[in-house]
């Protein structure tokens, strides 16, 4: 069990202490002194969990959260599924929790009218062994938190299952664990507070139910108080139901984020009760605004007044020693067993801007927000922000700070690769500063609420963030998708995001909906829209909110709804190739021009563009000679080995090659930029190879390596830094004597080839051009050089050379000190290496590894969308010359822990990772 300090602040000691001189005074026989109220506390609740995969004998549907339609897997691989009313009327007799889950997300809804009344009494599942405070679960699996059940595998290599990873995260899962609730605490409010479970999770008590919440990607809270035994025995249960066929990519399974406990006086700060404002922004002045909301759960009206005091952040997040701005105390009254809420402001001079670097710097400030009930201190809430201005020109774009941002975004899903969907603070970090590494200044999150400690991730290193919540709306993609609880969860789940995140100023755009089917629907699909649109308007006036269109068109009532208009694959033209002429399926003319003249006051972007494909180090031949070009067998595709060429020229139908964005970009100097499809390769969606595990649309593979692609957008998002980049590698035994192409990137205007000294010629990028290349080189062993110029003068040069036979490994460690937290890792990249040294990139050696020390090895992965070994595995074989160990200390137990890698006939490597206190590891 961790306690964390924000944003409620620690206070067991100070209640220690406070306890045992009420008992002394009570020994010497004087009255007792009186004991301030103490803030709030909230713990992290990551040991001490058991884990079981299944329901007990004799459930019998009775802990469903509702009744589902029924789908079933044909031998194809196609779903069918009976209609819903069908299968309601064939369960009609069937008790469900519905009833009893859906008052979790009252507070989120506007209208008292509209809340759900809880039934009397409890549903009745005395019988179920797994509720009862008495169970005994010695038995099941020792887990920690974040946990996710499914990643560990095994691969399914036979069925349907490629569009959500391959790996098994359906089904039942429970988790159960003691809860320590002192005798001291009661007459407090205690909460759970779950930052993410997937999905349908139940939560309860004791044996008795205390709420729950479907979605699977947002946070939530219920209330246990009534629920407790303070100061006795209390036994935790959660039950998740992830439903087969309710995800398009990998959704991951269990607690897969984090849990907390969080303990208040009965009056206290609501959560996510705090909202900062700055509407006045110049460099001499910032005017901020906080509202503080109060809940008062007692049946008494409350005495209350709020004041807070601003401070500065460094670059850790530490606090600053002295107050930069006060709010004097605002006193106001709650009514019993409601909230109310007070607005108040200061002025910060000279405040530290947050704004996107290089141009900026992301600094930030916290409020520490004290509240008081009749004169004494009952509550302390911290909250994080930045100061920035945002604008949006639809000439321009994006403006922050008075400065022109240009969108060089990415669309990110959630999973973090070997590791799934439990999250992890450091595997986050590590993918934004490979993202940063190459320009990306942009981050959208596809296609849901992320985990919180991500936006505190973009807020500190200074990404814009997309936040999204929905992929789907009332029409369905999949069968058991989000479309199932929408009516009655989209407005909870809906403004519970938007509570959570408005206080991040990495955010600088809500999205409501990803390709919704009510594109399609004419005005019934905008007036969804605008009333999601409406939700986000009453939480915060100050962004403008969007949904992604990859089909409504510029007439259509469906964009008019939004304030910013967010295309997919629209703005180049979707399926445009001769090849796709008379056929059925869609085609799109390029719309950035329609778009624009409809809606001439309005920001416009790609929220999705590219969707490239490709394998790291894979080049297939012929190359071909066009800018863009689906993926075929024969032309950038190979149906047999499910690899796609890494000549970067391919996309899956509907997209385009980066070539081809940057075209559509620079000839539309209005569009605000775009969010390319996608930054890392993620599980699940592996088009166009169905029984691969891993996407190919990635600029990074899933073990975090770069493709060639990378270096193309590195080399015009990065103007300014001297790069070049050669493709392909120049080990062919058996193609001398075969044309090769060879294709260069660089942030220079020309370059010069050379083979083994001979030049190949000079080249200079035309308009429109943004590679360079000799389509008519002819394969011969030796070496690549390439020399870049920019204006005229020397730039950048590299070479790369033919390599021999696998001989020996080489390790390189992310970070050579990690935390001994049981939580940080450190990344090892494993290349394979002839003789001199040089990288073998056609390397597919077996690797083993094994660590040494207080240490273990979570995962090893190479990048390989078609590897279907476990992840957790200690043996992996290279992929085009490379692997991946990932390694994580042990708990309170700092030292030297040694990764060691071997392979048949190479010649082996270790490299040592020093675990400290987390203190001394920053």
């Amino acid at each position: 069990m961790t306690t964390e300090t924000l944003p409620r602040q620690r206070h067991r000691p100070r209640r220690l202490a406070a306890l045992l001189l009420g008992l002394a005074a009570l020994a010497a026989g004087l009255p007792a002194p009186a004991v301030e109220p103490a803030p709030g506390e909230r713990i992290r609740l990551d040991r001490g969990w058991r884990f079981h995969l299944g329901d007990p004998p004799g459930v019998d549907g009775r802990l469903d959260y509702d009744v589902r339609p029924q789908v079933e897997a044909s031998a194809d691989g196609k779903v069918a599924d009976a209609r819903p009313d069908e299968a309601v009327r064939v369960h009609a007799d069937r008790a469900v929790l519905k009833p009893w889950i859906l008052p979790t997300g009252n507070r989120f809804i506007r209208d008292p009218k509209a809340r759900h009344a809880r039934p009397a009494g409890s549903p009745q599942v005395d019988d179920i062994a797994f509720l009862q405070p008495g169970f005994d679960d010695s038995g099941w699996e020792t887990v920690t938190l974040p946990h996710d059940w499914a990643v560990a595998g095994p691969f399914l290599a036979d069925g349907p299952y490629g569009g959500m990873g391959r790996l098994p995260s359906w089904g039942v899962g429970w988790y159960r664990r003691d809860l320590d609730v002192p005798a001291t605490q009661d007459g407090r409010r205690v909460y759970l507070d779950i930052d993410g479970a997937m999905s349908y999770a139940t939560v309860w008590l004791n044996g008795q139910l205390v709420g729950g919440w479907p979605y699977g990607y947002n946070s939530w809270r219920v209330d246990l108080t009534p629920y407790v035994d303070f100061g006795g025995h209390n036994s935790l249960a959660i039950r998740l139901d992830n439903p087969p066929e309710s995800a398009r990519w990998y959704p991951g399974a269990g607690l897969y984020r984090d849990v907390w406990l969080t303990t208040t006086a009965p009056v206290h700060v609501a959560q996510w009760g705090t909202t900062i404002t700055t509407p006045r922004v110049s460099t001499g002045a910032a005017e901020v605004h906080l509202r503080v909301e109060v809940d008062n759960t007692t049946d008494r009206m409350a005495r209350v007044a709020v004041e807070s005091e601003f401070y500065e952040l460094d670059a850790e997040g530490r606090r600053g020693a002295t107050p930069v701005a006060r709010i004097a105390p605002v006193g106001f009254q709650v009514v019993p067993g409601g909230s109310s809420a007070a607005t108040s402001g200061t002025t910060i001079a000279r405040p530290r801007l947050w704004g996107p670097p290089p141009g900026q710097q992301p600094h930030r400030y916290v409020a520490v927000t004290t509240l008081r009930q009749d004169g004494k201190v009952v509550d302390r809430y911290e909250t994080r922000f930045g100061i920035r201005s945002l604008e949006f020109d639809p000439d321009r774009g994006v403006v922050v700070n008075g400065e022109h941002i240009v969108l060089k975004g990415v669309n990110q899903h959630h999973d973090l690769g070997a590791l799934g969907a439990a999250f992890n603070l450091r595997a986050a970090q590590r993918q934004l500063e490979i993202l940063r590494g190459m320009g990306v200044n942009a981050i959208r999150l596809a296609h849901n609420p992320p985990d919180p400690r991500l936006l505190e991730l973009t807020d500190a290193m200074g990404f814009l963030v997309i936040d999204e919540v929905f992929d789907s709306w009332e029409k369905r993609k999949i069968p058991l998708d989000f479309h199932l609880v929408f009516p009655d969860w989209h407005e909870a789940d809906l403004r519970a995001m938007l509570r959570r995140d408005r206080n991040h100023p990495s955010v600088f755009l809500w999205s409501v909906g990803n390709e919704v089917g009510e594109q399609y629907d004419g005005e019934a699909g905008a007036e969804i829209a605008r009333r999601l649109v409406g939700i986000a308007r009453e939480e915060d006036p100050t962004r403008p909110s969007t949904a992604s269109m990859n089909w409504a068109k510029a007439d259509m009532p469906f964009p008019a709804a939004f304030g910013v208009v967010n295309l997919n694959y629209q703005g180049e033209g979707i399926r445009q190739e001769p090849e796709f002429e008379g056929t059925e399926r869609i085609r799109t003319p390029p719309s950035y021009p329609a778009f624009r003249a409809a809606f001439p006051d309005k920001v416009i972007f790609g929220s999705e563009t590219a969707s490239a494909a490709s394998s790291r180090g894979i080049y297939l031949f012929p190359v071909t000679p066009r800018q863009s070009a689906p993926i075929r067998d024969g032309s950038g595709g190979d149906s047999r080995q499910h690899q796609v060429s890494a000549y970067e020229l391919h996309a899956v139908d509907f997209g385009a090659s980066a070539d081809k964005v940057f075209v559509t970009l620079d000839r539309h100097p209005y569009v605000a930029g775009e969010f390319v499809w996608n930054g890392f390769d993620y599980l699940g969606e592996p088009t166009p190879y169905y029984t691969a595990r891993s996407s190919y649309t990635g600029i990074v593979d899933l073990a975090g390596f770069p493709k060639d692609r990378y270096w193309l957008y590195q080399s015009r998002w990065r103007p300014d830094l001297p790069m070049v980049h050669v493709l392909p590698h120049w080990t062919w035994p058996g193609r001398e004597g075969q044309v090769t192409p060879v294709h260069v990137f660089t942030s220079g205007d020309e370059a010069e080839l050379f083979v083994n000294g001979v030049s190949q010629g000079r080249r200079k990028k035309g308009q429109y051009e943004y590679r360079l290349r000799w389509d008519d080189v002819v394969y011969q062993p030796g070496e690549l050089r390439v020399q870049a110029w920019r204006d005229g003068q020397p730039w950048a040069e590299t070479r790369v050379a033919t390599a021999g036979k696998p001989a020996q490994l080489a390790l390189d460690v992310d970070r050579p000190r990690i935390a001994s937290d049981g939580r940080d890792l450190a990344f090892v990249t494993v290349r394979v290496l002839d003789t001199e040294g040089r990288e073998v990139p056609t390397a597919t050696d077996a690797i083993r590894f094994r660590v040494e020390g207080p240490g273990v090895l979570v995962a090893t992965d190479n990048g390989d969308p078609t590897d279907l070994v476990a992840f957790p595995s200690p043996e992996r074989k290279a992929f085009s010359g490379l692997a991946l160990a990932i390694v994580r200390g042990i708990d309170g137990q700092p030292g030297e822990v040694t990764l060691h890698a071997e392979g048949r006939g190479l010649r082996a490597a270790s490299t040592t990772i020093t675990t400290m206190p987390a203190d001394a590891a920053r």
